[in-house]
């Protein structure tokens, strides 16, 4: 039961940690170098790299959405 509801508060952060890994998942597969490079060229790096950016830059967007929310309340 808790953690529907911690799933329920955090849905769009959520789902910018999945956008995100999956974004940089792709971006070190078709992209990323072959040799060389420590970050780009290693999938799971990437893949890691991009959840936690995804989850920050949507949990800003809902943290925003939420302070708007409660403003016209």
């Amino acid at each position: 039961m808790k953690l529907g509801i911690l799933i329920a508060k955090n849905k769009l952060t959520l789902i910018g940690c999945i956008l995100g890994a999956l974004i940089g998942y792709f971006y070190a597969t078709i992209y990323g170098c072959e040799d060389g490079c420590i970050i780009r060229s290693n999938p799971l790096i990437m893949t890691g790299y991009g959840l936690l950016l995804g989850g920050l830059f949507f949990n800003i967007i809902e943290t925003e959405l939420n302070k708007r929310k409660s403003r016209t309340k």
